[in-house]
């Protein structure tokens, strides 16, 4: 597998737009409807490709377009940008500091179940009128993004073997 290195701006940012499209179309495919909020394990699975192959700010911007375009068509709620972000941020720098794919999914399911999940219940509170307890996104959030998290390390090695 190319490492974030060998990959020019091009390559990079055609990867980023092929993970957009595939994070924004499968959202209305793969959902896990919990309360105000809609689990998307497909997202977690992608934040932790880009930050193995694209590094911590293509990963955060990926992340942030995906749920853009999500809230846009209708398919996502508010809660899909601090989980996602903050995910695919810790995805990326604990890649980037130890090298294995299995740090970045660590990263990415404390950076969404985690604090992603602490980081819903004001927005949930304040944005959305829910009386959800502090606690209630986290195993929701954690859940989802171990799945997801599993599953893109399972890709990565799928695709390092074939090369």
């Amino acid at each position: 597998m190319k490492q974030m290195k060998d990959l020019n701006a091009t390559q990079k940012l055609a990867i980023s737009g092929l993970f957009i499209a595939v994070g924004t179309i499968a959202s209305s495919v793969v959902v896990i409807p919990v309360g105000v909020s809609r689990c998307y394990p497909v997202q977690h699975l992608l934040n932790v490709m880009a930050a193995v192959m694209l590094g911590p700010g293509y990963a955060v911007l990926n992340a942030f377009l995906i749920s853009l375009l999500r809230n846009m068509l209708g398919l996502g709620s508010i809660l899909a940008f601090p989980g996602s972000m903050i995910g695919a941020l810790l995805a990326g720098l604990a890649y980037k500091w130890l090298k294995k794919p299995i740090a970045a999914a660590v990263g990415e399911v404390i950076g969404t179940g985690l604090i992603g999940g602490l980081v819903a219940f004001p927005m949930a509170k304040w944005l959305l009128g829910s009386q959800a307890a502090a606690f209630f996104f986290i195993p929701a959030f954690s859940l989802s993004s171990a799945v997801g998290a599993i599953l893109g390390v399972i890709i990565l090695k799928v695709i390092h073997s074939g090369e």
